[in-house]
């Protein structure tokens, strides 16, 4: 019976399961304002937090730490709304932003969400609209009406326009519950005071109505009794006006106090749901106040609805949050049974297109027709539910219909009430496109189109298509008719889209006849077509296809195009298409071929061929390119006329040496006056590669010396072959061209200058410019000169020297005096020639052959003009010296000779003039040499000191690297620096450098000696301070023993420095006289300690001098000798704590804490460091002096009291460490020191003070080692709320043994606020473990809140299978579930929840083995079962499995129910199941409604059945496949003569009918004879039944038909005839150029189109045809027609 009830309910979730105590569900603390969320404030001891519920996922809870007095969700996303007292707050959670808030001037005491963006507040006195948008403030809708008073604001609504408003109130009166309302409409200003408990606004639509029509209704308790009004609000002009209803609303005897508290209205249904105080709800219909059902949802007070899928959705009491929606499959059934009204029924079923009522429509719709209401049938038949009675037999009825005159059609009637209200199907989008195409209405069809009305289809793109071609494709691509689609396409010339479209839609046409179509249209098009098929990968269509396509259509250029595109990859496999392309292009448009050719695109076509079609087409360079035959080369070059001279050259690279001369030869020998330019430059290119003596032989070979000559000037700048530059000269003096002679001879760098050189000799030149330039460049001079000196071309010498090269004077002049030239003529050609040459050069010349006087006088002219040449006065000091022309003055006044030469010339002549000549130049090494070689150590010695360079006095005192001084010359020129040169310097720079040049000499003793000489005799230099250091340091380095004589004998010295030194050189007490003459004391007894290494001489001399930086030096170093009490003491009286850090770490590490509190003590009074008095608490503490330690506590101190503590608890000093963390109120700490003390209590009382997860672990487990459970249970509720800290406390109790404790610790923590995942997940793992019996309780109430995997372990290993199907089905793992229920059904199946799972799998195999399961198990729920699972099983797989069983019967409820989907196994195993049972009707029922079967196979068995309905059956299946004869055949052998008429009208055949009549006048049955001829009307031929009825003697019984055959043909006739007269008349107004409307059967259409009130018309009717089946015309009675 439940599956009977006309409503769905169900149970959404139980909010007590999520968490949420009962105690916050009521009206005041939850929120309901849409079917997505609900709000709830929660309140506890600890907190106040607002909890939101996600119904579209429970699991989606989540809680916000809210104090407000009310909260609301909005009810289409996640805004909030708070408000706390007068302040309201507005909230985007997911944005985490506030969107808006107001201050309110008065308590707001009801509020709610009307829209998305509006909610509405309610005062003490108005009602006011605030919108979430913008910034405006609420805004005021009307004032509240006084008899809300007192009331308690439970509800308010408005309409969608929000003009009208409803606001709701309760009050208890004289025992029962009053309701208030208050309705006010905006329009009018006006409000009106009711007495209503629940209200709501909704709309209906009437019958005939063009709008809605907006409804109230609301429902109220009084005294006297309940009623629901429903009235209209805001008539719409042309709505039918709207009675208003009021019906009693009916309280069952138990709820007599029962009273309505909320309405909500479904728009798709036009019911209302009222729901009642004491949890009943009612269903009425809006239209007529009809009571469709009323029942007990709930036990509890539902106090909170709202809308939800057209239903309702609420929550009670208890926190069940329930929906109620009415049940489409059975709202109708449940009428027409327990109401009875049918018409209601009716309404509804059409009005929400409910099943039910099918066959009420079929009985109506055929009433209707009956009663000759043709156009209510239409229209019934269009709104029928599901479209159950829009098929292509209605149509077809329709069609042949007539209507009254002014009146639609039936058929058209039908179309536009679909039209109207919807779209039509695929045969009534063919039947209405027809006429509409036919009378030239295209437009409405695309019309409908856009709005989407018509179902398309390929028929109907068929049909459109001869009219409109793109309307039709837009038809064939609605319809996904890829092949129509395409060929659309292509006609519109749409090619581009076509591979779009057949990839799109997966469509693969034959592509090649398609692109043949597209060529024969458009040849471009083709074209691009082609080339978007053969980009495809793979490629659509291959590349020879479409060749043979376009070229078969002549379609060169198209062609073209696409093998460009298609072949730019260049690939070998295409070599036949590419030749293909040239052919063509070669024989058609050459100038293409050469472009192709040209851009070098292809390289696998066939070559010589191609290249043959050039030549032939004038192309010879393309030919040249292609031929590789030296012939065909050789053949086509000499056509240089039409070749691009250019590349013809760039084309000789292509070829090996030996083609490139044969053709260049044959270019020659063709035509060489034409040809001979390209060969020229050809060679000139090419000559490195061809060989220039191979191509002076060409040219030599062809007698052709001006092209020998031309190509030789190219290359000769570029050559370097002797060879080719002297041909080049030869050539050139054989044309005359003397001056490129001279030019190539002073430019070329490789001819051989010895062969032009006699060349030009033999040549006898006019000019003998080029033989002057070669002996120039070459250093021919001095052949040069005999050679013109001999042959008398004396001038040529002047010219060489003055006009052609200048600096060759001194070669010359030496040639000259070589052949006895006389001196006059030398001299005065030197006196001639610019002074360009080298005097050097000509002095050298001159001084070999010993004839250099003759330049004297030139040589003084020259130093009289001022000239800075060194080479004049170098020849002038050579003259007098030799001459002693006073040198001496000369070298010491001039400052322009080289004074090396002229030092080397004098050494050997006198040494004094070359002293004199290198020191005038500074020439050290020579005058090192010079010196020494001739004992001048004086002298040297007074150079060295006067040049001052300590490189000079390193050479003269040590040598160079290659030459060591001689001892013996440095020991003299040693003594002669001592004794006489340095006591004669007075510059201290000459002294300073002669000292530092003794110390780079490594000569210590006789720097010491020099010195001594310097600062112990009386001399300007004796204080030096420098010298002194000096002094005092070499003799460190090199006499130590008389260092002390010096520190006396000496005062000027730098004392630290020189100490500093001693030091380093081990003289320690020499550097402590030093430190203790100049009372540096710190640095004295610094050498004692650091050196000397005695600390008693150390403490002696502290004790001397009694200052406190010598103590506190020696405190240091008695600290570094471990004398830790000696050093204090040195500190102490020191009074210096500057070292506390260094005290503190070597007398703690030596644990002399007594001597350190004494250090500590001074050095707390000189510096206030943190490390000081904390050191000092420390040492308290290991002295154990905790009274001072507290005293130094309790006063002021900076100590870091919390390191100090640390350090004495890791010492194990726990009282002192008490003391430190009191000190300091670290808790946590101070609980693990009590913990240490075994002091319990108070370490917890410290870890709450603490509050730290360690404290709280570390004092757990203590209490737990001493079985001090009560104290930690206290610290581990600390602990479990750490989710990583639950584990090991687990494992802590665990492996103690302590289960018991484990859990009342975990239970005790899940009442906590920061209760997490993991303790309701370990808790239920420890009940698996240990306590399986409490394991379903505790997962029932927070399976929300556990780690659902980790517990499905738990539960599997401990075998716990309902508990683990639970979880499963928590965790939507429904096939797990399923799967344990199956393995373990023993323990975990159970029927109800089963049903629930397994619809609810993703592995549709599980349905199938749920079934052998229930087979094999529980075989009488098999139906029940298979009922939830038919959405989702394969119908065929079922049949299949109860066949092999043998099962079928089993199943017979789920096989009925399944023949909806007309599957073939279903419906023949129903079938033979009928047969089996002999139900013939339900057999017939099932052929005709369910089609898919082997209806021939059937049909066999069923005419040799026993049952003759059975039999009729058969026949009935051999009409269904058209064969007639055989349905004839066994309707005759049964005498169902009735049946036999029908199937042979149905045929459709002449032939069966007529035989039917022989077949009735041959078995002597006259009656079945003429109820034949009425049944086969339109079939019989008039002759035929004329015939039969004469020979037979049947003329009575052929009467009938014969009159009624008469009367049609008059009717034609009348018909003709009046159509001939209106054609006459219309052939005589054709004068005025009027044309008649057209009427008649044939027009469909009215001008208005489909919708309008003249949207569809028909002209007159005809006159009355006699048609089977209709009552016009009838021929006669029945008695007529008896004995059928």
């Amino acid at each position: 019976m439940a599956d009977q009830l006309p409503i769905t309910f169900h149970e959404y979730v139980k909010l007590p399961e999520l968490g949420i105590d009962v105690s916050n569900i009521s009206f005041n603390t939850l929120t309901l304002q849409s079917d997505k969320f609900i709000c709830i404030r929660e309140k506890t001891a600890q907190r106040e937090q607002v909890c939101i519920v996600d119904l579209q996922d429970s699991s989606k809870t989540f809680r916000r730490p809210i104090t407000a007095d009310s909260a609301i969700m909005n009810p289409e996303n996640m805004i909030i709304a708070l408000k706390s007292g007068r302040n309201l707050q507005v909230f985007n959670l997911e944005m985490k932003a506030k969107v808006k808030s107001c201050m309110m001037s008065e308590d707001v005491h009801f509020w709610r969400w009307i829209s998305q963006f509006d909610i509405a507040l309610v005062t003490d006195t108005a009602v006011f609209h605030w919108s979430i948008e913008g910034t405006s403030s609420p805004v005021k809708q009307f004032d509240r009406h006084a008899n809300l008073n007192g009331t308690q604001i439970i509800s308010y609504a408005t309409n969608a326009k929000m003009n009208w408003m409803s606001l709701i109130g309760i009050s208890a009166v004289q025992g029962r519950i009053v309701g208030s309302m208050q309705l006010f409409n905006k329009d009018r200003s006006a409000s009106q005071p009711i007495e209503a408990h629940a209200a709501e606004f909704s709309e209906i639509w009437l019958e005939g109505a063009a709008q809605p029509t907006q409804v109230f209704s609301f429902a109220s308790r009084s005294a006297t009794g309940s009623k629901l009004h429903v009235v209209e609000i805001d008539h719409v002009d042309g709505n039918p006006p709207f009675q208003k209803r009021s019906v009693d609303i009916f309280f069952p005897p138990e709820a007599v106090n029962d009273f309505p508290v909320s309405m909500q209205a479904g728009p798709k249904y036009e019911l209302v749901y009222v729901v009642t105080k004491f949890g009943f709800i009612h269903l009425y219909d809006l239209e007529t106040g009809t009571c469709l059902f009323t029942n007990r949802i709930s036990g509890d007070t539902v106090f909170v609805t709202t809308k939800h899928d057209n239903g309702i959705i609420g929550v009670n009491r208890k926190g069940q949050v329930l929906s109620v929606s009415v049940n489409e499959e059975t709202v109708i059934p449940y009428i027409l049974q327990n109401t009875g009204n049918v018409e209601l029924a009716f309404r509804l079923a059409s009005r929400a297109n409910l099943p039910g009522a099918d066959q009420l429509y079929v009985q109506r719709f055929q009433q209707l027709m009956q009663q000759g209401q043709f156009n209510d049938a239409a229209k019934m038949a269009a709104s029928s539910p599901r479209g159950m009675l829009r098929t292509e037999n209605t149509i077809n009825q329709l069609k042949h219909l007539q209507s009254a005159p002014g009146q639609l059609s039936p058929i058209l009637q039908y179309f536009a009430t679909i039209l109207e209200k919807g779209e039509l199907n695929r045969h009534e989008s063919i039947e209405l496109a027809r006429p509409v195409l036919a009378s030239n209405r295209k437009a409405l069809l695309e019309k409908w189109l856009k709005e989407d009305k018509l179902e398309c289809s390929e028929e109907l793109g068929d049909i459109v298509q001869p009219h409109d071609a793109t309307l039709a494709l837009s038809i064939y691509l609605r319809a996904n008719v890829p092949s129509k689609v395409v060929v659309c396409f292509a006609q519109s010339g749409q090619f581009d889209k076509i591979v779009l479209y057949c990839k799109r839609v997966g469509y693969n046409p034959d592509w090649v006849p398609l692109l043949l179509q597209v060529a024969r249209l458009d040849g471009d098009k083709a074209c691009e077509f082609a080339l978007s098929l053969v980009k495809e990968d793979p490629p659509l269509v291959s590349a020879d296809q479409v060749v043979g396509v376009f070229v078969s259509q002549n379609l060169v250029q198209q062609t073209t195009r696409f093998l460009l595109d298609a072949l730019k990859n260049n690939k070998e496999s295409e070599a036949h298409l590419q030749t293909k392309l040239l052919e063509m292009n070669l024989l058609n448009a050459p100038q293409v071929a050469d472009a192709i050719l040209g851009n070098n695109m292809f390289s696998y076509f066939d070559r010589p061929y191609i290249a043959q079609l050039a030549e032939k087409a004038g192309l010879y360079q393309r030919a040249l390119e292609l031929y590789d035959n030296l012939d065909d080369i050789k053949r086509v070059a000499v056509h240089t006329e039409v070749v691009n001279g250019e590349w013809l050259i760039n084309y000789f690279g292509n070829l090996s040496v030996e083609d490139s001369l044969a053709v260049l030869r044959r270019m020659l020998e063709h035509n060489a006056a034409q040809n001979l330019q390209i060969v020229v430059q050809a060679a000139i290119k090419y000559s490195d590669l061809l060989g220039p003596q191979k191509i002076i032989d060409m040219f030599e070979d062809n007698r052709c010396s001006e092209g020998l000559y031309y190509y030789l000037g190219s290359v000769v700048n570029v050559s370097q072959d002797p060879a080719v530059v002297f041909k080049y000269i030869q050539a050139a003096l054989a044309t005359g061209q003397t001056k490129e002679v001279e030019r190539i001879v002073r430019d070329n760098n490789h001819y051989d200058a010895e062969k032009v050189k006699n060349y030009l000799k033999e040549a006898s030149l006019p000019d003998q410019l080029p033989l002057i330039i070669v002996c120039d460049r070459f250093d021919y001079v001095h052949d040069l000169v005999l050679y013109l000196y001999s042959n008398g071309m004396s001038k040529y010498i002047e010219v060489y020297v003055q006009q052609v090269n200048s600096s060759r004077l001194p070669q010359v002049v030496g040639a000259l005096l070589d052949v006895d030239c006389d001196e006059h003529i030398v001299k005065s050609l030197i006196a001639s020639t610019p002074a360009q040459f080298s005097i050097g050069a000509l002095v050298d010349e001159v001084e070999k052959r010993n004839r250099l006087k003759i330049l004297h006088r030139w040589l003084e002219a020259k130093a009289s003009e001022g000239s800075q040449d060194p080479g004049v006065y170098n020849a002038l000091a050579k003259i007098y010296i030799d001459n002693n022309y006073e040198p001496e003055k000369f070298l010491s006044s001039n400052r322009l000779y080289d004074p090396r030469a002229i030092g080397a010339y004098s050494e050997k002549r006198d040494p004094g003039l070359a002293y004199l000549a290198y020191s005038q130049g500074q020439c050290d090494d020579e005058l090192l040499r010079l010196t020494n070689d001739n004992g001048m150590f004086k002298q040297l010695s007074r150079y060295l000191i006067k040049r001052r360079d300590l490189g000079l006095w390193g050479k003269a005192l040590t040598g160079d690297g290659q030459q060591p001084v001689n001892q013996s010359h440095r020991r003299q020129l040693i003594d002669q620096v001592v004794s006489y040169s340095l006591p004669e310097a007075g510059d201290p720079e000459e002294v300073s450098v002669c000292v530092k040049a003794f110390m780079a000499a490594n000569l210590p003793q006789e720097l010491i000696e020099l010195l001594e000489r310097i600062i112990l005799e009386d001399t300007p230099f004796s204080n030096n301070n420098n010298l002194q250091n000096l002094l005092i340091l070499t003799a460190v380095r090199v006499e130590p023993s008389r260092v002390a004589d010096y520190i006396e004998r000496l005062s000027n010295y730098d004392a630290p420095d020189i100490a500093e030194i001693c030091i380093n050189n081990r003289l320690h007490e020499e550097a402590f006289n030093i430190f203790k003459r100049f009372e540096v004391n710190t640095e004295a007894i610094g050498v004692l300690i650091d050196h000397v290494g005695s600390l008693d001489r150390a403490y002696e001399y502290a004790e001397r001098c009694d200052q406190a930086e010598v103590w506190s030096r020696l405190g240091r170093a008695q600290l570094e000798g471990l004398r830790i009490k000696d050093s204090i003491d040195s500190y102490v009286r020191a009074d210096d704590p500057s070292n506390y850090v260094e005290v503190i770490d070597v007398a703690s590490h030596a644990g002399k804490f007594d001597d350190l509190v004494r250090f500590l003590l001074m050095a707390r009074k000189k510096v206030r460091e943190p490390a000081v008095e904390s050191e000092l608490l420390f040492a308290y503490a290991k002295t154990e002096r905790l009274a001072d330690l507290e005293d130094m506590l309790r006063g002021p101190n900076i100590a870091q009291v919390q390191k100090v503590g640390d350090r004495c608890y890791d010492e194990g000093l726990f009282e002192a460490a008490r003391l430190l963390f009191q000190n300091v109120s670290n808790w946590a700490r101070l609980a693990s020191t009590l913990v240490r003390l075994g002091d319990y209590q108070s370490a917890v009382d410290c870890g709450r003070k603490a509050n730290s997860t360690q404290v709280w672990k570390d004092v757990n487990t203590a209490c737990i080692a001493e079985k001090e459970f009560r104290l930690a249970q206290i610290c581990g509720l600390h602990l479990i709320v750490h989710a990583e800290e639950l584990e090991s406390l687990i494992r802590l109790y665990e492996s103690g043994g302590y289960i018991d404790e484990l859990c009342a610790l975990i239970e005790n923590g899940l009442g906590l606020e920061r209760a997490h995942m993991g303790m309701f997940t370990e808790l239920a793992i420890l009940y698996c473990k240990y306590r399986p019996e409490q394991i379903m309780d505790h997962l029932k109430l927070y399976w929300s809140r556990i780690n659902i995997p980790k517990v499905i372990c738990a539960c599997e290993t401990a075998h716990l299978w309902p508990e683990l199907v639970f979880l499963y089905v928590h965790y939507d793992e429904f096939d797990n579930a399923a799967q344990t229920i199956i393995s373990h059904s023993a323990d975990a199946w159970e029927h109800a929840s089963f049903k629930d799972i397994i619809v609810k799998v993703s592995n549709v195999e599980l349905y199938y083995k749920a079934l052998r399961f229930y087979l094999k198990e529980q075989p009488l729920l098999l139906n029940d079962l298979l009922n939830v699972m038919m959405p989702r099983i394969d119908h065929t797989r079922v049949v299949s499995m109860f066949l092999k069983s043998d099962n079928i019967p089993l199943i017979k409820k789920y096989l009925v129910a399944a023949q909806s989907t007309n599957n073939k196994a279903v419906n023949e195993a129903s079938n033979d199941l009928l047969i089996e049972e002999e139900d013939f009707v339900g057999l017939r029922n099932s052929i005709d409604n369910h089609d898919n079967f082997d209806g021939i196979g059937l049909a066999q068995r069923l005419e040799k059945h026993d049952l003759l309905e059975f039999r009729r059956i058969a026949a009935h299946l051999y009409n269904q496949a058209k064969r007639w004869r055989q349905s004839l055949n066994l309707s005759k052998k049964d005498k169902l003569y009735k049946d036999a008429m029908t199937t042979a009208r149905q045929s459709g055949s002449n032939e069966i009918a007529e035989d039917l009549l022989r077949y009735f006048v041959e078995s002597g049955n006259p009656a079945c004879f003429s109820a034949c001829l009425f049944t086969c009307y339109d079939l019989v031929r008039s002759d035929v039944v004329m015939e039969i009825a004469w020979r037979h003697g049947l003329s009575n019984e052929a009467m009938p038909y014969f009159i009624n055959l008469m009367r049609e043909y008059q009717n034609k006739v009348d018909v003709l005839t009046t159509e001939l007269g209106e054609l006459k008349a219309k052939v005589e107004r054709g004068a005025n150029g009027v044309a008649a409307a057209p009427s008649g059967p044939n027009q469909l259409l009215g001008p208005a189109g489909l919708g309008g009130r003249l949207l569809i018309g028909q002209g007159p009717t005809p006159g009355n045809v006699f048609t089977p089946g209709s009552q016009q015309g009838t021929p006669g009675s029945g008695s007529q027609f008896g004995g059928y």
